[in-house]
């Protein structure tokens, strides 16, 4: 008798519990989320000026026209393969990952090596993270001053004076977390938006 009482307790509890932290805490929480905080419940989605969403804010897209602001190389090329399509194995792994190549791999050296000769091609003076890819390969900023070296050909390319492109620089630049956590970072597809939306 005394078992099938601990038996019958044991389903209760599990049952009581599996309750409140599968089904009821969860949707508290998304219900939390969706009045408090519902654009970052919902993705942090960006539109354009139209209501179209064009991304999200926290994750970065590949940018290589001369006509925006481009973004930083990603192992990953920003999760954007066809998975029906995927000659390179990008996402093989998953969408989100650094190369794990070494510093000396000859390999990285290369790719570090041909981004930078692409990038003097271009006009543009090479930064760190305009050469090397982050560690998920999918973040959406770079800092201001990769942003600034982007200035002349970006202006060249839309006949916008430098000086509106630099307002724009600094009008979508992150600052550091609490005034002091990680460094300043310009968010490109927000910037890239409101560079489509800029009057020359």
């Amino acid at each position: 008798m005394s078992i099938s009482r601990d038996i019958t307790r044991a389903i209760r509890s599990t049952l009581t519990l599996w309750l409140l932290t599968a089904i009821l805490y969860p949707f508290l929480m998304i219900g939390f989320g969706q009045v408090v905080f519902p654009n970052q419940a919902n993705g942090s989605l960006v539109q354009n000026a139209q209501g179209v969403t064009v991304g999200s804010a926290l994750i970065g897209q590949p940018f290589s026209s001369d006509r925006y602001f481009n973004s930083r190389p990603s192992t990953t090329s920003y999760s954007t393969s066809d998975p029906n399509n995927d000659p390179n194995g990008i996402l093989k792994t998953g969408v989100s990952g650094a190369s794990n190549l070494a510093p000396s791999n000859p390999d990285l050296l290369k790719r570090v090596q041909a981004e930078a000769d692409r990038l003097k091609q271009a006009g543009i003076t090479p930064t760190a993270d305009l050469v090397y890819t982050s560690g998920s390969s999918l973040d959406p900023h770079i800092t201001p001053e990769a942003a600034r070296a982007q200035l002349a050909r970006i202006s060249k390319a839309r006949n916008i004076d430098t000086n509106k492109l630099e307002l724009l620089i600094t009008q979508h630049t992150d600052g550091r977390f609490l005034g002091i956590f990680g460094e300043p970072g310009v968010n490109l597809v927000k910037l890239n938006l409101a560079l489509d939306q800029a009057r020359s």
